[in-house]
């Protein structure tokens, strides 16, 4: 019993020495350094570094304030692609498929602009709640935001096909498919915060 309680201490003491290695790194880091860094988490990490280097010092290497800034980038981002896709409907020669193809991708966007803002105002109100309500707000946001990406390969998914081929096509789905990269980035930046968050908070011991 002594044997274990001795390994067990000192296993704690490792974890407690990486844990202060990790921050210490990331302090050691430039802002812009360590927005290079958390976009290694991401599936489009030059994507994410091109957007997200321009907001480094406001970020302030903060975990928080770099999910809001990626949410916030893919929203715009968003807002940008919804009124682009809503002028093809008057594009010349559009064909009644590609019509319908169009406005079902303009409410898929606008969903997908509702659900990216409501978790940027969500994410912006985490700083007043701890353990379970920030819990509850962060799996509002992972929900909305994995929600927005669905609308937006739903949107590319009424393109599909060779009948679909043509102008209008490649306009919308460059757009749309930009769109869900960025949101892609956001949403891997939110979930890291969210497991980084919990955790560091402590285990109830029952």
């Amino acid at each position: 019993m002594a044997r274990l309680g001795f390994f067990v201490l000192v296993f704690s003491f490792v974890f407690y020495l990486a844990g202060i290695a990790a921050s210490a790194s990331t302090t050691a880091l430039t802002p812009r350094e360590y927005i290079v860094a958390s976009c290694k988490a991401t599936r489009y990490p030059a994507l994410c570094v091109e957007y997200l280097s321009g907001y480094a010092n406001a970020i302030r290497k903060n975990e928080q304030h770099l999910a809001q800034t990626a949410l916030s980038v893919s929203l715009s981002r968003a807002q940008s692609a919804a009124a682009y896709v809503a002028k093809m409907t008057h594009v010349r020669g559009i064909k009644p498929r590609e019509r319908q193809a169009v406005k079902d991708c303009i409410e898929n966007m606008g969903d997908t602009v509702d659900r990216l803002s409501q978790s940027v105002k969500e994410l912006s109100h985490m700083g007043r709640a701890g353990g379970e309500g920030f819990m509850l707000h962060m799996s509002n946001v992972q929900t909305w935001v994995s929600a927005a990406l669905t609308d937006e390969n739903t949107c590319l998914d009424g393109f599909a096909g060779r009948v679909m081929d043509g102008n209008v096509k490649v306009a919308v789905s460059r757009r749309v498919v930009h769109v869900a990269q960025v949101t892609s980035n956001a949403l891997a930046l939110v979930n890291r915060f969210a497991a980084r968050h919990r955790a560091a908070i402590p285990t109830e011991k029952p």
